[in-house]
């Protein structure tokens, strides 16, 4: 399978990860107006983006990575479900390995993927943490080189060199400022986007019987679940007693940077394709450092914007390449 195919067709990760690796089923041709479509797309990242944010925010109130994935779920856990419930009407039960497939997927790609996001966000700068995300495509190519042999093109290890680049200038500046511990946030990111390289990689002939939307919302109620009981078994309840303010960010996580740009991203695919909305999905690390700016206050470096640029960059050439 292609990585254009199989992008195209692995359900979206709830938690941030640009429009360029969220996967739907076969779009349809480009209707005439695409402008509602772009904005659908762009709207989508920019929220996606919000996640970061968020997460860093709640930081503030001394909750731990554990108990705010918690909330976050938990809040999530009704949508979801009920996206798993409204896809599956019509169709055929599932089957004892379709459940162990979900399962399995559920812990990848949702699950593991969303904790070690959490957990490096708490070392490293949203900034930082959005482009390490953005790197997913590559390490899908790379795991498909390793476990199935599948070709690489020069070119697209030319774009897969700038974007690391890009990433290293930008950490080396960060652990020059904020000391070795931004060397274990950008580790458990990049153990994150390696999970849900892991899951792309997995998940396309499940994904091809079950549908993406039904795929998406039964994994990643299973990533809920594990989330919630997560926290019950290296929690006290106690540790529920937070501030009124990580509440309120984390149903704002769950809601408008988790379900609803789900959503936004389905309808912008259905409209304009998978094509024109992964490159609407450029702007994601973009949002993601005004808003640091902006909002938590985090500096804005020559350096900075010189790693984003070859992140991008990069990414944009190894995507050319890949289609």
């Amino acid at each position: 399978m292609s990585l254009k195919k199989m992008t195209r067709n692995v359900p979206s990760r709830p938690d941030g990860l640009d429009l360029s690796i969220v996967p739907m089923q076969q779009a349809p041709e480009v209707s005439k107006s695409i402008v509602p479509g772009l904005l659908l797309a762009t709207l989508g990242a920019i929220a996606f983006s919000g996640k970061a944010i968020i997460v860093k925010l709640a930081y503030r109130y001394g909750v731990d990575a554990v108990t705010l994935i918690m909330y976050r779920m938990l809040f999530a856990l009704p949508i979801f479900a009920l996206m798993a419930w409204w896809s599956s009407r019509g169709k055929a039960p599932l089957r004892r390995k379709d459940w162990l497939g979900i399962v399995g997927l559920g812990v990848t790609g949702y699950y593991l993927a969303s904790f070690l996001d959490f957990a490096g966000l708490s070392y490293v700068s949203a900034s930082l943490e959005r482009l390490i995300l953005y790197l997913c495509p590559t390490l899908v190519l790379g795991l498909g080189w390793l476990l199935y042999q599948r070709r690489i093109r020069r070119a697209q290890v030319f774009g897969m060199l700038i974007s690391y680049a890009g990433v290293f200038l930008v950490f080396g500046q960060e652990i020059k400022l904020e000391g070795v511990d931004v060397a274990l946030g950008a580790l458990l990111v990049f153990l994150s986007t390696v999970s849900y390289a892991i899951y792309l990689n997995f998940s396309g002939e499940l994904v091809q019987r079950l549908g993406s939307l039904r795929l998406a919302g039964l994994a990643t109620t299973v990533a809920c679940v594990l989330c919630i009981a997560q926290f019950v078994l290296l929690r006290p309840w106690s540790a529920a007693l937070v501030a009124p303010e990580v509440i309120w960010l984390s149903l704002l996580n769950a809601t408008l940077c988790t379900a609803v740009p789900v959503l936004m991203v389905m309808m912008a695919i259905e409209r304009i394709g998978a094509s024109l909305a992964s490159q609407a999905g450029m702007v994601g690390p973009m949002s993601t450092i005004l808003m640091s700016i902006v909002i938590l206050g985090e500096p804005f470096t020559v350096w900075v914007a010189a790693g984003t640029l070859l992140v991008i960059a990069g990414i944009f050439v190894f995507s050319r390449n890949a289609r």
